[in-house]
C-alpha cells in the first residue's frame, strides 16, 4: 500500500472507532485483530492484510472501499465515473498482490467485483467469508491456481471458476497474472 493510502486509511479507521467510542482493546475483541496491530495500523507504521481489513470493517460497521474512498456520498449518481488513478487499490504486504476495488462502496458484503494483479510467485489468501459466499475468478492473463478447502485447479487466460468462499480459500499465481475477482455473499449452497 503507498505512503498516502496508508495514511488516509490509518485516518479513517481511527475516526470509524471514535465515533462508535470503541477503545483500541474493543475493537481488537469485536475484529479479531490484536490491539498491538491495530495501534500500528492506526499510526500508519503497517499495513492492514485483505482479512484484517474486512475483520475491521465488519466490527466497525463501515464498508471496505469507503475506508479508501474520501469522496463516497451515500447518494447514488446516473454516472459514476472513477478514474482508474482514483481506483482505491492495496498491495497485500509480501504477497505480490495488488488489488483494485471496482465495485461500489454500497456493494460490500453484497457482491463485490476486484481486479487482482499478480506478481510472478504472487498469492492472496483468505479466511473464510459469510455462510454460502462464493467468487467468481476470470482469469485475463497468465494462469493461476485457486484452493478452496481440499479442492484445488489451476485456470489458464479466459477460464473463469466459481468457488465456495466460506471456507479458508487462497489464489496463487507462478508467474504474472490479471484477473478480475466476484465475490456473492449471502447464497445459499450444497455444502456436498
Amino acid at each position: 500500500m503507498d505512503h498516502d493510502i496508508t495514511k488516509h486509511l490509518a485516518s479513517r479507521l481511527k475516526e470509524a472507532r471514535s465515533a462508535r467510542s470503541l477503545s483500541l482493546e474493543a475493537l481488537a475483541q469485536l475484529s479479531g485483530v490484536s490491539r498491538s496491530m491495530l495501534s500500528q495500523i492506526e499510526r500508519g507504521a503497517s499495513s492492514p492484510t485483505v482479512a484484517s481489513l474486512w475483520n475491521l470493517t465488519r466490527a466497525l460497521g463501515v464498508d471496505f472501499a469507503g475506508l479508501l474512498d474520501s469522496s463516497a456520498t451515500p447518494e447514488s449518481p446516473i454516472l459514476e465515473h472513477t478514474r482508474a488513478a482514483d481506483t482505491p487499490a492495496f498491495t497485500e504486504t509480501g504477497k505480490a498482490c495488488t488489488i483494485r476495488i471496482l465495485s461500489a462502496p454500497t456493494d460490500v458484503g453484497k457482491t463485490e467485483i476486484y481486479e487482482l494483479l499478480f506478481q510472478a510467485g504472487g498469492s492472496l489468501a483468505s479466511e473464510p467469508h459469510d455462510a454460502g459466499a462464493i467468487e467468481h475468478l476470470t482469469v485475463l492473463t497468465g494462469s493461476l491456481t485457486v484452493t478452496s478447502g481440499d479442492a484445488e485447479a489451476t485456470l489458464a487466460t479466459g477460464d473463469t471458476l466459481r468457488y465456495r468462499a466460506d471456507l479458508p480459500h487462497a489464489i496463487r499465481a507462478r508467474d504474472a497474472a490479471r484477473a478480475v475477482l466476484v465475490v456473492k455473499h449471502d447464497l445459499v449452497v450444497n455444502p456436498s
